[in-house]
């Protein structure tokens, strides 16, 4: 049965305007505590977890996503505790001057004031979500996929109960039913949610775009590359090009297509070499295939179709071009990425440098693995998600990116002739 969602809206709403006064020691002494409660009550978030677990096949590339386990719950909680020992991203002075007539403009940061989060198979989310908007205060309405309905349950209540014994009320965060009616309340309550952030797939991101009534900020799809150029280094790329594909497959910064020069096919089975431990799939066009032959399992090694390029794969599989140059290389990517994270293997600083101007993604590599897309790597505490737009928000956003600013204007009694 449909849920009207309208009353819960309402309760976010008030609840967040509540947090404009919250002082920050408060913030941060709830954000310590949740990441405390977390690992006091791992047990029972990772018997609820294996509920949601039970309903999915293991070969089921979220399947990992959708994993929750002690030793992801600890590094859950230092995120936390990470993001609780920043500095506020509020109230900060971005410009502020003083006109003829006497009066003070001064531009500071604030909190938008309720977000609204669609996501998929990934309960971490749920605690990145609250404590990103939390410590920039924000509340939240988080709308998670049937997948993860047990475990979002469980860390949500997790996370209201240590709310209501700090005085804060709990409605600063929501969770609504899985349906797909509360998604369409969701992505229209324009008189509630101020932003709108979907999580997830190429599909559930297209959706929430072109039906919602409230601005978006798409984040997610990652059709990630990496050039091997002409000059590059064998032994470099060989520990590059592993880690980007094999360190966790299921994830939006993981390689989807490597893209080696002609010049170097000689060195392609070396470079994927380790992918074979790991039974990487992979999907090569012919000049690469012919490469290959003999050098790579055979039952791992197929012919490049068109689709196989322009392929989120999330698992063990791997694209393979060849190009002819640095040009073609450039060209490829700017017609299958995603403007998620791109990355060129090189030893030649000009190719280097032109590579990073002319690729358009939110994070630009060289030398180095595509697996550092992430808000944690970045410095930034944690991440809400690594968005492939260009308004307000690029690559991984947390803090900072969940502010916008007021106009202050202090006067002493003006008028406008």
């Amino acid at each position: 049965m449909q849920m009207d969602c309208i009353p819960v809206f309402k309760k976010v709403l008030e609840a967040s305007r509540s947090l404009n006064v919250l002082e920050e020691s408060k913030i941060n002494e709830v954000l310590l505590q949740v990441a405390d409660e977390a690992i006091a009550h791992a047990g029972y978030i990772v018997s609820e977890n294996a509920k949601d677990l039970a309903l999915m096949e293991k070969s089921d590339p979220r399947y990992d996503r959708l994993l929750l386990n002690d030793e992801r719950i600890k590094e859950i909680a230092t995120d936390i505790r990470n993001v609780a020992s920043m500095p506020s991203p509020l109230n900060h002075v971005i410009s502020e001057i003083k006109r003829p007539n006497g009066l003070k403009i001064s531009r500071i940061t604030v909190p938008f004031g309720v977000v609204g989060i669609i996501y998929e198979a990934r309960p971490n989310v749920t605690f990145d979500v609250f404590t990103l908007c939390l410590k920039s205060g924000n509340a939240c309405i988080l709308k998670g996929g049937s997948d993860a309905i047990s475990s979002n349950t469980a860390i949500v209540k997790i996370i209201r109960d240590v709310l209501s014994k700090n005085g804060v009320g709990p409605d600063v965060l929501a969770l609504l039913p899985a349906g797909r009616e509360e998604t369409a309340q969701l992505l229209n309550a324009h008189n509630y949610v101020d932003l709108i952030i979907p999580r997830g797939s190429r599909n559930l991101i297209d959706f929430v775009r072109n039906n919602a009534t409230i601005p978006v900020i798409e984040t997610g799809a990652g059709i990630c590359h990496t050039y091997f150029d002409e000059s590059g280094d064998r032994e470099q790329g060989r520990l590059v090009i592993n880690n980007a594909k094999t360190r966790r497959v299921s994830v939006c910064n993981a390689l989807d297509c490597l893209i080696i020069h002609e010049k170097r096919l000689g060195d392609l089975d070396y470079l994927v070499g380790l992918c074979a431990d790991s039974k990487v799939i992979i999907y090569a066009d012919e000049k690469a295939y012919n490469a290959l032959t003999g050098k790579y399992p055979d039952k791992l090694l197929l012919k490049a179709v068109p689709e196989s390029f322009g392929t989120e794969f999330l698992s063990y599989k791997m694209a393979v071009k060849t190009v002819g140059s640095f040009g073609e290389a450039v060209s490829h990517i700017a017609t299958y990425g995603s403007k998620h994270s791109e990355a060129i293997i090189s030893q030649d600083e000009k190719k280097i440098n032109l590579f990073f101007k002319l690729v358009d993604a939110s994070s630009v590599y060289a030398n180095a693995s595509t697996a550092f897309t992430d808000g944690a790597e970045f410095g930034l505490g944690a991440e809400i998600g690594i968005s492939t737009q260009k308004l307000h928000a690029r690559g991984p956003m947390a803090l900072e990116a969940l502010t916008t600013y007021k106009w202050i204007i202090r006067g002493d009694g003006q008028i406008r002739g």
